[in-house]
């Protein structure tokens, strides 16, 4: 996919979605219980994955953004006879 077409999809559903909020108010309560399920669902999985990619981050480069050497993989090799 280009990122044209990428950004005009984003942009249909950024669209969706503030028309969406518009007719919340007008709702009935099953809509609005699902639509903040689903809102809730979208926050929960965002924040997870900053969560992880934060920590995979700390854990290979440390704070200052210098790998760390002490977490460095090393190889295996089999024992000589």
């Amino acid at each position: 996919m280009s990122s044209e077409g990428f950004l005009k999809e984003v942009q249909a559903i950024g669209e969706k979605f503030l028309l969406k909020l518009q007719k919340l108010p007008k709702a009935e309560p099953v809509e609005i219980v699902s639509f903040t399920v689903v809102l809730l669902f979208i926050v929960t999985v965002l924040v997870l994955m900053i969560i992880a990619c934060s920590c995979c981050c700390y854990s290979c480069c440390g704070c200052d953004g210098h790998p760390d050497p002490r977490h460095r993989k090393s190889q295996v090799r089999p024992a000589g006879h």
